[in-house]
């Protein structure tokens, strides 16, 4: 572990996937207790991929469940693919399937917040619509950062992409414009896979958490990590670059940090 001066991220590295799981488990865990213990509720903003795969599995032990009041907190989606719930690339999918299915916490369906709820995603407009009734939903169910109506989340769970996006914020994303929505619909990249529209939430959401946890593994993402970490890249190259800050929290493996040299 290492942690730099103020302003900077703290940085902890795990032995391997398992151990990412077991670690972010606990971060969560803390962290949406903390938000019970001082507000009484606690609003989770999750991500996708292998690493939350692995991560709600260690939610779902025993001793975990019962750390935690799982009634009073709020599930969200940072961002999503305008898929089905039932498809495999649904961030809220992998949620409902792997970390609230039987045997999981115990969250009132009221609490449970998807992009895509009510959408029909094979309507051209979907992207779209699904956005703006994702701002309402946020607007009368998570507090706000500030008078623009910023999403303020006790934590913010993070994914990196090899091209240094967060959330599907990609690199040169309009999402990154002065002006742009705080909720918006992003046609489906090119670049990189899956190609399928997201909705996402805009950056300002990464400033205004109370905690950040990105979770970043693989030998391919370490080029990235080291620029992102210890270089001056821009945000419109890496928007990663958001998540240097101190609430954040980078949980790497030893691949994908193998090129930083702080430590």
């Amino acid at each position: 572990m290492t942690q730099g001066p103020d302003g900077t991220p703290r940085i902890l590295v795990a032995s391997g996937p398992d151990a990412i799981a077991r670690t972010a488990a606990d971060l969560v865990v803390a962290a949406l207790a903390g938000a019970i213990g001082d507000r009484g509720v606690a609003h989770l903003a999750l991500t996708g991929g292998s690493s939350a795969r692995g991560l709600y599995r260690e939610l779902r032990g025993a001793g975990r469940l019962r750390a935690l009041d799982w009634g009073r907190v709020h599930l969200w989606t940072g961002d999503d693919r305008v898929v089905p719930l039932d498809h495999e690339d649904s961030n809220m999918g992998l949620a409902l399937r792997e970390l609230l299915g039987p045997g999981g916490p115990e969250v009132p369906e009221a609490h449970v917040h998807p992009m895509l709820a009510g959408v029909d995603v094979t309507a051209p407009d979907a992207p779209g619509w699904a956005a703006g009734r994702y701002a309402a939903d946020l607007s009368l169910h998570a507090p706000a950062a500030d008078d623009a109506g910023t999403p303020l989340f006790d934590l913010l769970l993070l994914g990196m992409g090899p091209d240094g996006h967060i959330l599907s914020v990609f690199p040169d994303s309009p999402a990154l414009e002065d002006g742009a929505p705080g909720v918006m619909g992003i046609p489906a990249p090119t670049h990189i896979g899956p190609s399928v529209a997201r909705v996402t939430l805009g950056p300002g959401v990464v400033g205004a958490a109370r905690e950040i946890l990105l979770m970043v593994g693989g030998a391919a993402k370490a080029p990235v990590v080291v620029e992102v970490l210890e270089g001056d890249p821009a945000v419109s190259r890496y928007p990663a670059r958001l998540a240097r800050i101190d609430t954040a929290t980078w949980l790497l493996d030893p691949e994908s940090a193998a090129d930083l040299t702080a430590g």
